[in-house]
């Protein structure tokens, strides 16, 4: 197996980013703006902002993205790390690109001080369910929504 290596994107990443972020909205039905996303790759590299994106690279090939945001809690002292969004290619699914990004956001969590690492799933993602249900507990909670 090659390994994964993931690291912090850069600026000049964007061309590589995109068609998995494309790739990402494509899966879930949606389809963001360009403008919104030019805003979040801009938010990403803005040290002021607690928006994050790591990139995952197999044989120097950007293969996989995570967008994880740092907030606080009325829960903890420690904030949370909220993982926003995970994709992987999928010439590489099930070679353990998923499972790095997500031990990367873990790690990243533990050097800010973050009391717990936290993301959601559709219902009907079962493959990367039985990834999750392995590294991560199941909280119980339901997510309800009004988009305003």
């Amino acid at each position: 197996m090659n390994a994964v290596s993931v690291r912090p994107s850069r600026p000049a990443d964007f061309n590589a980013w995109l068609p998995l972020w494309r790739g990402y909205q494509l899966f879930y039905k949606v389809d963001i703006a360009d403008a919104v996303t030019r805003e979040t790759w801009r938010r990403f590299h803005d040290d002021a902002e607690p928006m994050h994106c790591s990139l995952a690279e197999r044989e120097g090939r950007v293969v996989g993205l995570v967008h994880f945001i740092e907030h606080r809690s009325c829960w903890t002292s420690g904030n949370y790390m909220y993982l926003q969004d995970l994709f992987t290619d999928a010439t590489v699914r099930n070679a353990g690109v998923g499972r790095a990004l997500i031990e990367h956001v873990y790690a990243q969590a533990r050097a800010r001080g973050c009391a717990r690492v936290h993301w959601l799933t559709h219902e009907t993602n079962a493959v990367a369910m039985q990834l999750y249900d392995h590294i991560a507990d199941r909280s119980g909670f339901v997510q309800y929504r009004k988009v305003l």
